[in-house]
């Protein structure tokens, strides 16, 4: 539902509502709508990195798998026994990055989705005020109609009438009116203090999987390291030394 109700109608001669009254609602109207924009984003974007780093995660233990089960295929012991090692990292890492996505879920997806399910409400009691603002002016204008005509008797009726209808209008208006005036600041003003938690709760549970994550990675290097005999200055060098062969093969060079 778009939040645009703004210069749809025009005013009669005489303004029920002041122009600065007017500004100061359309203004915090439009802080509604783009912190309704943000937090729609914000809740798209976490989701999907949930959903991405997931896969990842998959993609990798897919990746260890294939290479285990290829290598103890071709009896390759040790290399088998470094596969291992990487698919028992893999599988610390993978709890890792569950307990991680379960955190960002809680912390920041299902809080954010909370605060997207209060915008269609404050769009509905915008729509209300002004559907009233509306009925008010109407109002207004049929008893400044009256006002100007000759003062028979069905005329001064009529008139009577019309008072009475712009009273209750008047008076609807302004309830609404002053509601939302006084609630739309307070929702946004808020909108730090409601997420502030999350947020931090979020970068706990990042700095707490990276120092986790890093010491199993640490292991993993420390073992592998074990298991070959030789520093990994020598494993980087032979690394790149068989890089280098295999850029050497014709079937590597490029047309």
């Amino acid at each position: 539902m778009s939040w645009n109700l703004f210069n749809r109608h025009s005013a009669p001669k005489k303004s029920v509502l002041s122009r600065t009254a007017e500004r100061e609602f359309e203004k915090d109207v439009k802080q509604q709508e783009k912190l309704d924009e943000i937090t729609r984003k914000l809740h798209k974007d976490m989701r999907r990195c949930v959903e991405l780093r997931a896969a990842s995660e998959k993609a990798e233990h897919k990746i260890s798998e294939d290479l285990l089960l290829s290598s103890r295929g071709q009896n390759e012991n040790k290399l088998v026994k470094k596969l291992e090692n990487c698919e028992q990292a893999q599988e610390k890492l993978a709890h890792l990055m569950q307990e991680q996505n379960t955190c960002a879920q809680k912390t920041v997806v299902e809080p954010v989705k909370k605060l997207n399910s209060i915008f269609p409400s404050l769009q509905n009691a915008v729509r209300k005020r002004e559907q009233s603002l509306q009925e008010y002016r109407k109002c207004q204008a049929k008893v400044e109609k009256y006002k100007e005509r000759e003062r028979t008797g069905q005329a001064i009726i009529k008139l009577q009438t019309c008072q009475k209808s712009l009273s209750f209008a008047r008076d609807d208006f302004q309830n609404q009116n002053t509601a939302l005036m006084e609630d739309m600041p307070k929702f946004y003003d808020g909108r730090i203090e409601y997420f502030q938690p999350s947020l931090q709760a979020l970068i706990k549970s990042e700095v707490t999987y990276n120092e986790k994550a890093l010491q199993v990675y640490s292991e993993l290097s420390d073992s592998l390291q074990e298991h070959s005999g030789e520093g990994a200055d020598v494993i980087n060098t032979r690394i790149q030394q068989t890089l280098s062969n295999i850029r050497a093969l014709s079937i590597t060079v490029d047309d």
